[in-house]
């Protein structure tokens, strides 16, 4: 039998398992004879040929179509929900916390993504460490580096979502053997992993990331969801703006490489969320500015629409409960006081609803950057790449002038907003302030804002402010302190591991 995910599991279940052959997960995504087994030797095999390696890379890829939950549903409630971009949206009981900053072990939304971010590290894992023990000759070398380094990019994605999230977290980059009552010392390690040190993680990230440059399919401009070098780039560019292994020389690197392999701003901001004419279809997909994008089609369509607001090709679909992630009054007069208009349309729609949790019901405001069944979710775009350059050129080379200019690209995207005044342009303090706001109203509802706060250390200062400010959102529960810029590991994780240690402040 064979050993097929590492996943946590109960203490008790896991002693159950010593005195039997192996442990078994049947994971959701389950695999058949066409895809395991065994080879023609009689041999067991996790990948008997080449179909089965690249049926196995197609779950890869579907993660990004079918299981948004984690890696975009409920990262927007944490980025902008739990900062100051929205409410909690309804009044469930796990999503609330994220808005008044009362979350704890027991969260149910914690404990989801913690288990399904595993998930697809073992995904990754499997085809990581076994395909180049796959007998097939049809399968050639250059194959099998471009699918490991696939493989390795999602892996490094997945790895810098949890680092930004938990902080110190177990880094698995291998497949554990199976337990018996002989290997139970060696194996133990695999399924009760430690927790590895935040730098550690991202040493591991930056490694997958190189190592995938070399074989990495390019950048493909007419199918942006694809991990291609420039997905590795991107990702590099952003873990390098980060504080444990910050370098702001290869920020600007990765993103001057980026615009050498064809991205850039697109001219109309709604190309990038918008839909066609007849709400039928999205208006665009695979833009110049796109880098990762899951793509959605008729048959197939994005679910995550449900939870946030109106199907416009589906005008009365699930539209009977209040919706997650609403736009908070903070975040609106933001816009508003800017006067970006063309921003502000794209990011809030209001509508006349059945509930009144934040506004009054005959004009309620949505999030509007996911408004179909045939919306793009971008993961990655290059605005957002070229504005951490900016904070690297503020940052690192004190370059202020270049850092103006590309603000002032972005605003000038942005329906021809003002440039950055004379004043601005020569102060450091105000540059990052000016970096801070166009982040914030560039990639509002884009899963950046929370992440933004912590990177430049202004979650107290900011969010502990905006409770007076803001006076839709509901009473702080607790304070921000220099223990908030990590969630808590899900306490039903740390029962069933005992190698695992809880964030200060939980």
């Amino acid at each position: 039998m064979n050993t097929k995910y590492i996943y946590p599991i109960a203490l008790s279940s896991f002693l159950f398992l010593v005195s039997s052959c192996s442990l078994i997960f049947d994971p959701i995504d389950t695999y058949s004879d066409v895809t395991e087994g065994v080879n023609e030797e009689g041999d067991e095999v996790v990948f008997r040929d080449k179909a089965a390696v690249e049926g196995h890379l197609v779950t890869l890829y579907n993660q990004m179509r079918d299981r948004q939950e984690h890696w975009y549903l409920d990262l927007l409630l944490i980025a902008d929900a739990h900062a100051d971009n929205a409410y909690g949206g309804t009044t469930g009981a796990e999503v609330i916390p994220f808005e008044n900053n009362a979350i704890e072990g027991s969260n149910s939304v914690i404990n989801r993504d913690w288990n399904r971010y595993l998930e697809d590290i073992a995904r990754a894992n499997r085809l990581i460490v076994n395909i180049d023990d796959v007998q097939d000759a049809t399968l050639t070398t250059a194959e099998r580096e471009r699918y490991k380094a696939e493989a390795k990019i999602f892996r490094a994605m997945i790895l810098f979502d949890m680092v930004r999230l938990w902080g110190s977290i177990p880094v698995i980059t291998t497949e554990a053997e199976d337990i018996t009552s002989e290997t139970i010392g060696d194996v133990y390690g695999d399924y009760f992993p430690s927790q590895a040190t935040e730098e550690e993680a991202y040493r591991q990230i930056e490694q997958d990331l190189l190592d995938a440059l070399a074989a990495a399919p390019d950048n493909n401009p007419s199918d942006k969801t694809r991990f291609s070098k420039s997905v590795a780039k991107a990702l590099l560019a952003k873990v390098y703006a980060e504080k444990p292994i910050r370098d702001y020389s290869k920020v600007i690197q990765y993103a001057d490489e980026l615009a050498a392999d064809g991205f850039d701003l697109v001219s109309d901001y709604s190309d990038l969320f918008g839909m066609n004419a007849s709400n039928t279809d999205t208006k665009m997909r695979n833009t110049q500015e796109s880098i990762l994008e899951a793509q959605f089609f008729s048959g197939g369509g994005n679910w995550v629409t449900w939870m946030f607001g109106r199907d416009l090709t589906n005008w009365n679909s699930n539209f009977t409960w209040a919706k997650w992630v609403t736009p908070s009054r903070d975040l609106i007069r933001a816009f508003q006081n800017e006067g970006d208009e063309v921003r502000y349309q794209e990011a809030i729609v209001y509508y006349e609803t059945s509930w009144s949790n934040y506004y009054p019901s005959n004009n309620y405001p949505f999030m509007y950057k996911c408004r179909s069944a045939f919306s793009n979710i971008i993961k990655y775009r290059y605005a957002d790449i070229l504005l951490l350059k900016a904070e690297a050129l503020i940052q690192g080379g004190g370059d202020l002038a270049a850092a103006a200019d590309i603000i002032d690209r972005i605003r000038q995207r942005a329906g021809g907003l003002p440039r950055l005044s004379s004043s601005v342009r020569a102060s450091k303090d105000a540059m990052l302030d000016a970096l801070l706001k166009e982040r914030r109203l560039e990639l509002a509802f884009e899963g950046q804002r929370w992440f933004d706060l912590v990177r430049l250390d202004k979650v107290e200062e900011v969010m502990n402010a905006v409770f007076a400010n803001d006076s839709g959102r509901r009473p702080q529960a607790y304070p921000f302190t220099e223990t908030s810029y990590r969630m808590p590991i899900p306490q039903a994780v740390l029962d069933q591991n005992p190698n695992l240690v809880q964030n200060p402040g939980y």
